[in-house]
């Protein structure tokens, strides 16, 4: 492969020489690594549109690289002027995929053009994988998965690990299935942005945020960086108080989406909090723990005895656990000195212990008034926060103040949540949108 540093990008896209998948993946490593790199590519594409009557071949370059900035509709126009090979109908599958995301009637123009690609002599399993993605995106996980299976040669490709690994979590299937899948695809291709990019979305769920943001950056290397990528960097770097790299990631998502509401709304706060001070130590030690406290009890391996009682007893997250105590947990039945030792373990793997949040809990409780609710409101009042489906920023902001439930957050005013570093008016407005759709307000509203 030609190091980025020393790719000509202009020779790549108007001279004669090869012009291919791999030279195009050379490309897009210059792309993501050389900011100089778009300057020449958007030169190259002014340079070919201006030169009027072009081959067949020339239009096949012209149009690739017109997808690659973006302009998925003048793609399919030049492609179509093309030389009708492998590599034309594949980017034209590939501009049609980009554009059904706002109109699903370029879902089958998109599978018929990776069919055709494939058929001209294209990689079988990178069309596969294409319009199994597609699909996926569509809304139709089944038929992607079912396409995924009857791929020839899969084992070997990258892209299927990535889409496998990237779906398995969509259907919240076991961790360790899922990482080995992206595993797979990253030692296939250790720069797979899609599987660096899932694989850094389950290191933040699990607050690995040093790993995570370790994904983040790797996926980014390969162009074009996704928005979702982009986003999440940016809420690890607000975490870590440096605002400034927060900013450039919204602003690097605004440059080719300068209406993007969540950029837009995130760089706002993330402007408004660059001049607060660093938290201290201690801040930061009681963040790691607010995370560690909401990771699901189903993400540690235990023994089917001990997963039961948990689940009779309403335990969900290691939060639940530290918050229970030893005789609490020997009431339960069927739960021995064996389940015990084995909770202990799992608890003192990440820094915990049985019944240490007990009594701050009931003292908290005890000094909250509260009008008994009825049967249906306790119903939604012990739902966990999560099913509120909040933004990343708003979730992290209620596990710092200790709200695990729905029932916990009502119970706060709009002031309580604003005294949360980082949660400012747009979280607060989104949090008071979340419970209005279930007929909730915070106190106070």
């Amino acid at each position: 492969m030609i190091s980025p540093a020393t790719l000509d990008v202009r020779d790549l896209v108007t001279g004669t020489g090869a012009f291919g998948p791999a030279d195009i993946k050379n490309l897009l490593e210059a792309l993501g690594s050389d900011p100089a790199a778009h300057r020449d590519l958007r030169g190259a594409v002014q340079e070919l549109e201006e030169a009027g009557e072009r081959s067949p071949a020339a239009a096949v370059r012209l149009g690739v690289c017109q997808h690659l900035l973006g302009r998925s509709h003048q793609a399919l126009e030049t492609l179509r002027s093309g030389d009708g090979g492998a590599l034309a109908r594949f980017y034209q599958g590939c501009a049609h995929a980009a554009l059904a995301a706002s109109d699903v009637a370029h879902v089958e123009k998109a599978r018929e053009a990776f069919e055709a690609a494939q058929k001209a002599g294209y990689d079988a399993a990178t069309c596969g994988v294409a319009i199994a993605d597609v699909l996926r995106a569509a809304g139709r996980a089944g038929d992607a998965a079912a396409l995924l299976e009857k791929l020839p040669n899969r084992e070997a490709s990258a892209e299927y690990w990535a889409l496998k690994g990237s779906m398995l979590a969509d259907e919240g299937a076991a961790i360790g299935d899922t990482v080995a899948a992206l595993d797979k695809a990253l030692a296939i291709d250790p720069g797979n942005p899609s599987a660096l990019f899932a694989m850094g979305v389950i290191n933040d769920r699990l607050g690995n945020d040093a790993d995570a943001k370790g994904c983040y950056e790797r996926s980014l290397k390969r162009y074009p960086g996704t928005v979702g990528a982009l986003i999440n960097l940016g809420l690890l770097f607000e975490d870590d108080d440096d605002f400034p790299a927060a900013e450039r990631c919204y602003k690097r998502v605004l440059d080719a989406f300068p209406d993007h509401p969540r950029a837009r709304l995130f760089l706002k706060d993330s402007s408004a909090s660059g001049d607060l001070k660093l938290g201290e130590q201690e801040s930061r030690t009681r963040d790691r723990l607010d995370q560690v406290m909401t990771l699901p009890v189903s993400d540690f391996e235990l023994s089917v005895r001990s997963r039961n009682c948990l689940q009779k007893m309403g335990i969900m997250t290691l939060g639940d656990l530290a918050r229970t105590t030893e005789a609490e947990l020997l009431e339960s039945k069927n739960f021995g000195e064996t389940s015990l030792v084995e909770i202990k373990e799992m608890l003192a793997s990440k820094g915990l212990s049985l019944g240490q949040m007990a009594a701050p809990a009931a003292v908290e409780e005890a000094a909250v008034e509260v009008v008994e609710p009825s049967a249906d409101e306790q119903e939604i009042y012990s739902q966990p926060i999560s099913e509120l489906n909040l933004s990343v920023r708003a979730r992290k902001c209620t596990t710092k103040l200790g709200i695990m439930t729905i029932g916990e957050l009502v119970r706060r005013t709009g002031e309580d949540l604003m005294e949360c570093k980082n949660f400012g008016v747009t979280s607060l407005n989104e949090v008071r949108e979340k419970l209005t759709e279930r007929g909730l307000k915070l106190r106070g509203d």
